[in-house]
């Protein structure tokens, strides 16, 4: 893989390199989160926004990701202290109040 086409960023001593289309994310605003003794599970989702009003909104998943009970701490702690310097810096993020309803 050429260098110009892999994204490598040095943290704490590791090197991550990733696709490009990796690399490009994908948007979610919704998130569903199962789990069991051995696993985490998060789902992410994106419902359309323009679902008209009483009508059932579809949410077509757009990665999922797996992980281990230890390893969801270390995401919790990072995403709180994250969470804290973004409010520090750019204000109070507001809950959501628009959560659509979720059908199992």
């Amino acid at each position: 893989m050429a260098e110009q086409d892999s994204e490598k960023k040095k943290r704490a001593g590791l090197v991550v390199e990733s696709d490009p289309e990796i690399a490009t994310g994908v948007y979610s605003n919704l998130m569903l989160v199962s789990h069991r003794k051995e696993e985490f599970v998060l789902d992410f989702l994106f419902v359309e926004p323009q679902a008209s009003a009483g009508a059932k909104s579809t949410a077509r998943l757009r990665a999922r990701a797996i992980t281990s009970p230890e390893h969801i701490k270390r995401i919790v702690r990072a995403l709180e202290e994250n969470i804290s310097r973004y409010e520090a810096r750019f204000g109070v993020i507001e809950a959501a109040t628009d959560l659509p309803r979720v059908v199992h």
